[in-house]
């Protein structure tokens, strides 16, 4: 089979719907498909074109940026090139190209599913409505022209306006968590490493530093977490520096944020690969998603902590409340809230083994190879029926 995965941003860039498509793409080419992923150019120093882990990428060249959006003038001609040679076509929204491919997949009967991985709200400001009301009718005429619409969990797709006007066409499948498993030593390194002197409760965040991902409640909560544990830290895993479109967002938090690391109470990581992130988890003791609106639709990385033993404390939004609903692993706490974050999270620490569970039932919920079986088989039924 002949899969053609199109996303607007793939590696390096790094985001949950990067890491899903990834991990999806990865997994149908070790068993055997050809995957090609159709994506942006979106910094001149990335090849055109390279083979990644039994992967084909090819990169449009970006003319300029709109937004977080890019316009690739040379997109339409590629579409029309690999969508003829594709048996199926794998969109991944928000993507303001996806309504054009999944019209060429109508028009050349080819299968095509989309997955929706969130909604887009790009901050305030009367271009970026027009541009969000441009995006939107795009992601409405690709979700009329696709065959099938897939959503992480039950719960998001009852809240998203988007995926209810699909509802006769949409199939849940849960995304794809993996993570290696680390040794005892390696984790040891990574606590001498970043957390020398052994304080504890440690804090973890895994994220973009993104207005969405609501790092300012987690700032607002900790001093009255600092107040019953003078010792707590926080360590933030993820890209921190040139984050696109959130410098100002950045600027606003950083004076906070530098008064925590002259305290020696805030680190920055930077972004961690999957081994550094096995080390990262077991060196918590909890995980915090304080997300702030339905650009956050699960939050994969709590499933990632889970597998390590760590629970967490996620913002009580629709689908990403759900890893913690579904296993018990950690308290949900109201949207943008500091004292409810804070006192969650404050029930996580004087509680702790209460949240605990196997890494087995983890993975019996949530793993890889579910979720590219759960695709596979999609894409089966839709090549004899399309």
């Amino acid at each position: 089979m002949h899969v053609l995965v199109v996303l607007t941003y793939y590696r390096p860039h790094t985001s949950g719907l990067t890491i899903y498509a990834e991990r999806l793409a990865k997994g149908l080419a070790q068993r055997g498909h050809q995957v090609m992923i159709l994506t942006s150019r979106y910094s001149r120093d990335l090849p055109a074109e390279e083979q990644l882990d039994g992967v084909r990428v090819v990169r449009a060249p970006v003319l300029f940026r709109v937004s977080k959006g890019v316009i690739m003038p040379t997109f339409g001609f590629l579409a029309w090139k690999y969508v003829g040679q594709a048996d199926v076509l794998s969109l991944h929204l928000p993507q303001f190209d996806a309504a054009g491919v999944a019209l060429r997949g109508r028009l050349l009967k080819k299968p095509t599913v989309l997955t929706y991985h969130c909604d887009l709200k790009l901050p305030p400001g009367i271009f970026n409505q027009v541009v969000n009301q441009v995006i939107h009718l795009m992601n409405d005429l690709a979700g009329r022209f696709s065959h099938q619409v897939v959503a992480y969990t039950q719960d998001f797709a009852d809240h998203s306006p988007y995926l209810q006007r699909f509802a006769k066409k949409l199939l849940v499948i849960p995304p794809p968590v993996e993570l290696p498993l680390s040794n005892p030593s390696g984790i040891a390194a990574f606590a001498k490493m970043h957390n020398p002197k052994h304080k504890h409760p440690v804090i973890g965040m895994a994220a973009r530093l993104a207005a969405e991902k609501g790092v300012e409640v987690l700032l607002s909560a900790f001093p009255r977490i600092l107040e019953r544990y003078p010792d707590a830290r926080i360590l933030f895993a993820g890209q921190y520096q040139d984050v696109l479109s959130e410098q100002a967002y950045a600027q606003e938090l950083m004076p906070t944020i530098r008064r925590y690391e002259d305290m020696d109470k805030w680190k920055f990581l930077g972004v961690l690969d999957p081994q550094q992130m096995a080390a990262f988890y077991p060196n918590l003791d909890v995980l915090v998603v304080p997300s702030l609106n339905s650009t956050e639709s699960f939050g994969l990385v709590q499933v990632e902590a889970m597998l390590c033993g760590i629970p967490c404390v996620a913002s009580d939004l629709p689908g990403v409340r759900q890893p913690i609903r579904q296993t018990g692993m950690g308290e949900i706490a109201p949207v943008g809230n500091a004292e409810g974050l804070a006192a969650a999270i404050l029930r996580v620490f004087d509680h702790h083994r209460d949240y605990l569970r196997p890494r087995e039932e983890i993975m019996d919920r949530f793993s890889t190879e579910r979720t590219v079986d759960e695709y596979e088989k999609l894409f089966n039924r839709m090549l004899r029926h399309v």
